[in-house]
């Protein structure tokens, strides 16, 4: 049987990184404040773990966005397919990244779908044709890079 897994992305705003690419891939961003509320009330958290977002609560240093067609858990909404958990540190980001996202339009939306992540926060870095193909080097609000293809 395959293994559910997450990508766990280390960021300085969990909750910026959650908006930008639940909206540049079109994910659902998880609302756990019902999972809070039962922590908070089994006093398994305090509540200076939290903060508010959009107008419930949220864990201060976790977000995670998650594929909208795919399943999930009712009672926490935890996405149990494809999600992204963004969880905040202390340290900046200082080299290339070792892993990265590449999103793949096709070729007839590449530049759209490039114009729309820039409005989002997304930065274009530099285009590349190689023999294989074209993609554009991105960087989202945090400056991590991505691809599209």
């Amino acid at each position: 049987m395959p293994l559910h897994w997450k990508l766990v992305i280390d960021c300085a705003d969990p909750h910026r990184q959650a908006a930008f690419w639940a909206a540049a891939l079109e994910y659902r961003i998880e609302d756990h404040s019902a999972l809070i509320e039962r922590l908070l009330s089994a006093g398994a958290i305090t509540p200076d773990l939290l903060t508010d977002v959009d107008g419930h609560r949220a864990f201060r240093a976790l977000a995670a966005v998650r594929h909208p067609d795919e399943p999930f858990d009712p009672v926490s909404d935890t996405g149990l397919g494809h999600r992204l958990l963004f969880q905040q540190v202390p340290e900046e980001k200082t080299t290339k990244n070792r892993l990265h996202l590449d999103l793949h339009p096709g070729p007839a939306d590449r530049d759209a779908t490039v114009k729309r992540l820039e409005t989002l926060g997304a930065t274009a870095l530099r285009h590349v044709k190689e023999p294989g193909g074209e993609h554009v080097v991105m960087a989202d609000p945090e400056g991590n890079e991505f691809c599209v293809q």
